[in-house]
């Protein structure tokens, strides 16, 4: 079997509200959902999830090639691009192109990719995130009553800029994951618009109140030595590291003991996980992955022993993608279709038309404005006393 060549291919994902983090809140209700497939000589086809811009530019590396040979091809990839770098829309380029080849893999062998890679349970378990910053407070309870409708007991709330605001919707989604479980789990997400003295601050306030599981990139991506100093100041454990693209990145947060939950995003692909699994593993430190449509790093999550939980985002999936999987008993169900599991109705993909790139604004983007909000709120942490940076 040899790789011939791919299309790219663009959808939509129709959440039914609109999504979002402190950094910025999407205008509408739907987001681009790029998809990539890898075509083989043998017929078969593989399906990668996400942005893949420089696509162009990386097939070269494994045109030609046996797609079974995935991770070798994972690093002939990460060398075709050596001299300019791998990190950014290449990393996620290189991991689109990951997941199609595994999905072929998998196909090959006629067998789901959770049984390729050596998983003994097809069962993920998960914890709700609804990205559900820009949501009323009644929007938020029906969203995780939803949630918890399948059996959610954990989950996540978006916050940092207003301690009044983010302790009662706190209190909502603990209330409505507590018909599954006494004590559910939270987790509360900042993504990266807190300094030192604010997340000290503001986690201390909160833990005046309730139990957090863990905050949530209290801090910029790359700061070892404020998040192990923060460390001694919570209860609450440190999660980071869905924006580090490549080991390399990983390292100085572990060799500093700066993190106590190693997160990984799904669009850097399935070898980047199970490496980063393997690594955290060599630290006694759980992974956990962060979502992307159709939850194709889960597969790879039911096969390390080091998995905690892994982040659902929605209960439905994006138009035009049959899913081999089920959202129920607070997880991840993975069905028996080869794979991936994913089944790509390119009359529907094709007509949506939606574009690789991601939007203007929304979750885990920084947009100007949100740093010019931040400076002119000083009363956040309720201390003036305390300065505020802007978070470009």
């Amino acid at each position: 079997m040899k790789i011939t060549g791919y299309r790219s291919l663009g959808t939509v994902h129709d959440w039914g509200r609109i999504t979002g983090d402190v950094n910025g809140v999407q205008t509408g209700n739907t987001t681009p959902v790029p998809v990539l497939i890898i075509e083989t000589d043998s017929g078969l086809e593989g399906v990668g999830l996400g942005a893949h811009g420089d696509i162009a530019r990386i097939f070269p590396a494994i045109e030609g090639e046996d797609p079974r040979a995935v991770v070798a091809l994972y690093d002939r990839m990460l060398d075709w691009v050596f001299k300019a770098g791998h990190s950014g829309s290449t990393f996620g380029t290189i991991g689109a192109i990951d997941m199609a080849l595994w999905d072929l893999k998998a196909k090959a062998a006629e067998e789901p990719l959770w049984r390729t890679l050596g998983a003994r349970e097809r069962f993920v378990p998960g914890y709700a995130s609804g990205l559900e910053y820009g949501l009323t407070d009644e929007e938020l309870a029906e969203l995780y009553g939803r949630f918890a409708d399948r059996g959610f007991k954990a989950g996540k709330l978006k916050g940092g800029r207003d301690l009044e605001r983010d302790l009662p919707r706190l209190e909502i989604l603990r209330d409505a994951l507590s018909r599954n479980s006494r004590h559910p789990a939270l987790m509360f997400d900042v993504n990266e618009s807190w300094n030192h003295a604010q997340a000290a601050r503001y986690v201390g306030a909160i833990e005046e109140q309730l139990d957090l599981t863990w905050v949530e990139e209290p801090l910029r991506r790359w700061d070892a030595a404020g998040m192990a100093a923060l460390r001694g100041k919570i209860r609450a454990a440190i999660a980071s590291g869905e924006n580090l693209t490549g080991l390399e990145q990983y390292r100085p947060l572990l060799d500093a003991n700066a993190v106590d939950v190693v997160q990984v995003g799904n669009v850097w692909g399935i070898t980047h996980f199970l490496r980063v699994a393997t690594l955290a593993h060599g630290h006694d430190l759980p992974v956990s992955p962060v979502a992307f449509n159709t939850n194709p790093v889960a597969h790879a999550a039911a096969a390390v022993p080091n998995l905690l939980t892994f982040e659902v985002q929605d209960l439905s999936f994006p138009l035009g993608l049959d899913v081999d999987q089920q959202l129920d008993d607070g997880g991840i169900v993975l069905g028996d279709r080869p794979g991936l599991g994913i089944i790509v109705d390119e009359s529907i993909v094709t007509s949506a038309g939606a574009p690789a790139a991601p939007p203007a604004t929304g979750p885990h983007v920084r947009p100007e404005r949100a740093a010019l909000r931040l400076v002119a709120e000083p009363d956040v942490i309720d201390d003036p006393t305390i300065p505020l940076r802007p978070v470009s």
